[in-house]
C-alpha cells in the first residue's frame, strides 16, 4: 500500500526469515569478538523485520477499513511475530549460555545482559498463541472504533472532527455534539466490553503460565520497569489526589465563572466562553507543518530540518478521515532511519499540541538512531514521553507563530498549563483502573464500570454534574485505546509529565542549558537507567509528594503570571 518503508524480507514467506534465524542459532561463537559480531548481526536482522512490521501496522492504522492492510497485519501477528518470539528466546538463551559474555565490557553490555535475563525469565512458549489471539482482539477494537461516525446535520463526520464542536461557545451545540458522539460510542459498548473481558482472561492465562501472581507483575517485567514498583504507582496516585486534585477543583470553579454557569456539565469541560471561538491555530495541515517548522527553526534548526525531511519522505499522515483509526502516535523505521507521525488533525489547538508532542518523539528517535542495538535504541516510555511532553512546553515561547492575537496566545498558554493539572488526575485514574482490573481478574463489566466511576469521583469528577449521563461516564474509559492495545501504558505519561514540568522550570531559568540537557538525555536511548537519563536532563526521576507539591506551586505561579498579563 505504501512506499515510506522498506521490506527486505518477503513476509508472505516466513521460511525466509526462519532461515536467517536458524543461521544465527547454529553459528559457533568461539571468542568475545565473535560474540559481539553475532550480536550486531542479530540486531540488523531484527531491524529489517521490525521495519516491515511497523510499516504494515501504520498502513492498517491509516486505512483500518482496508482488507489488504488488515490481512498483512493479521499475517504478521499469526505467522511472523510468533516466529520472532520463539527465535528471540532461543537467541537470548544462546547469549546467556556462552561463557564469552562474561568477557564483554560491563559498562557497554551490563544493562543488555540484565534485559536478556529478564526476557528469558518471562518467556513461555505457550504464551505465544495467546498473544496472537490478544492481537486479534485488539484489531477488533480498532475496526470498531475506527469506523465510528456521526450524522451532523446531514454530513457524516468522524469523532475526531466532532471534537471541535465540544469547544463551541454555544452550550446547546456542545450538548448536542456530546450526546451525538457518546450515543454512537454507547451503541458499541457491549462489544467493546466483551473484547475487554476476553483480553483479561487471556492475560491472566499468560500470567499463570509465567508463574507470576498478577498481570501487573507480568507487565512490569515486560516493560522492564526496573526503577519503580506497582506500590510506587499507588503512592503516586495518593500524592496526586492530595496535591493536584485541590488545584484541579479550583480551576473548575473558575471555569464555572468563565462560562457563567451554575453547574458544570460534561459538555462544558472543553468549552469556549460566550463571545469566544475555539482556538484555531491553523486552517490546513500544510499550515500546521509550516508554522511548526518555523517554531522549531527558532528553538533548534536541526528540529526543523527533521520535520521537513519527514514531509519530503511522506511519513506524515496528519488528516482525519473515515476508515482511519483514532488517536495519534509516532513510530520509528530503523532501516529508513525515519520517524512516522500518525494523527487525526482538525485545526484545533489540541492538534497543534499533538504534532509538537509527536515531534518530541521524532527528535528522540533521531538523537538515538545511531545506537546499534535495538534494545538500547528503543527508550522506555518514561523517557520517550518525557521527550514529547517536554517539547510541548519548550515551544510555548514561540506559539506566536500560530497566534497573532495576544489574547489568544495567552489563552493557549493558560489552557496548556491548566491541561497539565487536569491531566495528572485523569492519567492516574486510567493507571489505577488497570491495577484494579488485573488484581481482580474475575470482575464483571458492571463492576469494572463502577470502579472507574469511583476513581473518577475520587480524582475530581464530583465538580461535574453527570446526572442523566451516568452510562456515558461509566463507559468513557472504553475510548482509551491503551487499555486494549498496550496494557499499563499510561502511568508513563503521568511520570513524564512531572518530568516535563521540571524541564520547563529549568528552561525558564536557563533556556540554552535546558535545551542542551534535553538533547543529551535523548541521545542516551535505553543505555542508562531512568534516574540516570533524568539526571542527564538536569532533573530528578522523582514523583514524591514533595516534588509534586513543588511543581504544582510552580504551575500555579505561571498561571497567575498569565492572568496578570491578560488583565
Amino acid at each position: 500500500m505504501s512506499t515510506f518503508y522498506q521490506e527486505r524480507f518477503d513476509f508472505s514467506k516466513p521460511e525466509t526469515i526462519e532461515t536467517e534465524f536458524e543461521r544465527l542459532v547454529q553459528e559457533p561463537i568461539d571468542s568475545v569478538e565473535k560474540l559481539e559480531s553475532w550480536i550486531l548481526d542479530q540486531a540488523q536482522i531484527f531491524d529489517a523485520i521490525n521495519e516491515g512490521l511497523r510499516g504494515h501496522y501504520i498502513d492498517f492504522q491509516s486505512h483500518s477499513d482496508s482488507q489488504v492492510a488488515k490481512e498483512k497485519v493479521e499475517r504478521d501477528q499469526e505467522k511472523i511475530e510468533p516466529l520472532l518470539k520463539r527465535y528471540q528466546a532461543l537467541l537470548d538463551q544462546k547469549f546467556i549460555d556462552t561463557p564469552y559474555k562474561d568477557e564483554l565490557d560491563q559498562d557497554t553490555y551490563g544493562r543488555f545482559m540484565k534485559m536478556k535475563e529478564n526476557a528469558l525469565d518471562l518467556f513461555r512458549e505457550e504464551n505465544i498463541d495467546l498473544e496472537v489471539e490478544e492481537d486479534r482482539l485488539t484489531n477488533q477494537y480498532f475496526e470498531i472504533t475506527g469506523s465510528l461516525t456521526v450524522d451532523w446535520y446531514g454530513e457524516e463526520k468522524t469523532l475526531s472532527l466532532m471534537s471541535s464542536y465540544l469547544q463551541d461557545s454555544n452550550r446547546d451545540v456542545r450538548k448536542q455534539a456530546f450526546t451525538s458522539i457518546n450515543d454512537v460510542r454507547l451503541k458499541h459498548k457491549d462489544s467493546l466490553q466483551s473484547i475487554m473481558d476476553e483480553l483479561i482472561a487471556l492475560r491472566q492465562k499468560k500470567t499463570t503460565n509465567a508463574g507470576l501472581n498478577t498481570f501487573t507483575d507480568y507487565m512490569f517485567k515486560e516493560y522492564e520497569r526496573f526503577d519503580y514498583t506497582p506500590e510506587d504507582c499507588k503512592q503516586l496516585a495518593e500524592s496526586i489526589r492530595e496535591h493536584v486534585v485541590p488545584l484541579k477543583n479550583e480551576l473548575m470553579e473558575k471555569e464555572k465563572e468563565r462560562l457563567q454557569v451554575d453547574t458544570l456539565k460534561p459538555w462544558d469541560l472543553s468549552a469556549s466562553p460566550a463571545g469566544q471561538s475555539p482556538l484555531k491555530p491553523f486552517h490546513t495541515t500544510e499550515e500546521l507543518i509550516e508554522k511548526s517548522s518555523s517554531i522549531f527553526t527558532k528553538l533548534d534548526a536541526s528540529f526543523a530540518s527533521l520535520l521537513t525531511d519527514m514531509q519530503k519522505k511522506g511519513t506524515l499522515d496528519l488528516d482525519t478521515r473515515k476508515g482511519k483509526a483514532p488517536g495519534g502516535f509516532c513510530d520509528f523505521l530503523p532501516l529508513s532511519q525515519s520517524s512516522f507521525i500518525f494523527m487525526n488533525a482538525d485545526t484545533s489547538h489540541d492538534d497543534m499540541i499533538t504534532l509538537l508532542h509527536e515531534m518530541g518523539h521524532c527528535i528522540h528517535n533521531h538523537r538515538s538512531e545511531d545506537i546499534k542495538l535495538p534494545s538500547y535504541r528503543e527508550a522506555p516510555m518514561e523517557s520517550a514521553e518525557l521527550a514529547s511532553m517536554t517539547m510541548e512546553l519548550l515551544t510555548m515561547d514561540y506559539w506566536d507563530h500560530f497566534y497573532d492575537d495576544e489574547e489568544d496566545l495567552l489563552r493557549a498558554k493558560r489552557e496548556q498549563l491548566e491541561g497539565i493539572i487536569h491531566f495528572l488526575p485523569g492519567g492516574i485514574v486510567i493507571d489505577q483502573l488497570q491495577h484494579w482490573m488485573y488484581e481482580h481478574p474475575n470482575h464483571t463489566a458492571v463492576e469494572r464500570n463502577a470502579k472507574f466511576k469511583e476513581l473518577k469521583q475520587n480524582f475530581g469528577t464530583e465538580r461535574v454534574d453527570w446526572s442523566e449521563h451516568e452510562e456515558t461516564l461509566e463507559n468513557s474509559w472504553l475510548k482509551v485505546l491503551h487499555i486494549f492495545e498496550v496494557p499499563f501504558y499510561y502511568v508513563e505519561y503521568v511520570i513524564a509529565q512531572l518530568g516535563a514540568v521540571q524541564m520547563y522550570k529549568q528552561y525558564k531559568e536557563n533556556p540554552k542549558q535546558a535545551l542542551e540537557n534535553y538533547k543529551n538525555a535523548l541521545s542516551l536511548g535505553n543505555t542508562k537507567s531512568l534516574p540516570e537519563v533524568y539526571q542527564t536532563a538536569g532533573i530528578r526521576f522523582d514523583f514524591s509528594a514533595e516534588t509534586i507539591q513543588d511543581l504544582m506551586t510552580f504551575i500555579k505561579q505561571e498561571l497567575d503570571a498569565l492572568e496578570t498579563s491578560q488583565s
